[in-house]
């Protein structure tokens, strides 16, 4: 029984369940994103390239019997997740930042203390 309960609080710790949420919602994401690459950049920007090279699909595009045209459909779409990953990022890190405070005074050691005091009796005086 030792195993199975070690087993269950590795398993519901907020972080395992973090990750399975975050890799969920990267597979749905992922689609998105190839659906934008497939659906809408290709056909608007990459036609009148693809046209040129006698190309219907990005992914016969080849030179010599490469295939490179999945490949670049591949960079583009890690482009834009890797920049929409960044905007996220830089946004949920604005709204955690934490108000700045002032760094809190220094502690005077007892011979401080002292010569402040006497520093103020002297002013208060008007000696200094």
């Amino acid at each position: 029984m030792g195993f199975v309960k070690e087993f269950k609080e590795f398993a519901f710790k907020g972080n395992v369940l973090d990750l399975a949420v975050g890799v969920i919602i990267g597979a749905a994401f992922s689609a998105i994103v190839k659906s934008f690459v497939d659906d809408i950049i290709t056909p608007l920007l990459l036609n009148p390239a693809l046209e040129k090279a006698n190309v219907k699909n990005i992914a016969e595009l080849s030179w010599n019997g490469v295939k490179y045209g999945n490949f670049l459909s591949s960079v583009i779409s890690f482009l834009i997740v890797a920049f929409v990953l960044f905007l996220l990022i830089k946004g949920i890190n604005s709204l955690n930042k934490k108000p700045e405070t002032a760094p809190p005074p220094p502690v005077l050691t007892e011979d401080q203390k002292l010569l402040t005091e006497i520093r103020d009796l002297l002013k208060t005086k008007n000696i200094i």
